[in-house]
């Protein structure tokens, strides 16, 4: 599989208002963010979108943030040929049609596969549930496909 040509999109949520520095250093690169909600915080914005474009929805916690008109409870996109949805809830995600679609909330890192639907959770970059620890995923695409889905341990 030739990387080489691929894009690299950096996965995260619910980092309530707490971007670490291991975060940071592992998101340096990256040619897309996609924030899955519960950033909690304008400032954090901004820095993410100083690092590379960001694309982001509002999460439970965000309910008194102001990120700007770009910031909503559902985005869709396309990216590299391929048909992303982001929302925090995955309930909310349209999954039957699109080819990648993201959620957090759930502070777990999680991938299904639902017919063409490339599912992804990150988990939680700041507060995570269970016993592994904070993370992130970070997808390699290119041509309209999802060449490789990485969970990074912070």
């Amino acid at each position: 599989m030739d990387l080489s040509s691929a894009k690299r999109i950096d996965i995260v949520s619910d980092t309530h208002g707490h971007l670490s520095d291991s975060l940071l250093r592992e998101l340096k690169g990256a040619d897309l963010i996609i924030h899955a909600g519960d950033m909690t915080s304008e400032m954090d914005y901004e820095h993410l979108k100083a690092i590379a474009p960001v694309r982001a929805v509002l999460g439970n916690n965000d309910f008194c943030r102001n990120y700007g008109p770009e910031v909503d409870r559902l985005l869709t996109f396309t990216y590299e040929g391929l048909k992303f949805a982001v929302a925090h809830y995955r309930e909310d995600l349209p999954v039957g049609s699109v080819d990648v679609a993201v959620c957090g909330h759930t502070h777990r890192a999680k991938e299904v596969q639902l017919g063409r639907c490339l599912v992804i959770n990150p988990g939680s970059a700041s507060f995570p549930r269970g016993d592994r620890g904070p993370t992130i995923a970070r997808l390699m695409v290119a041509s309209g496909k999802v060449l490789s889905v990485t969970f990074i341990d912070l």
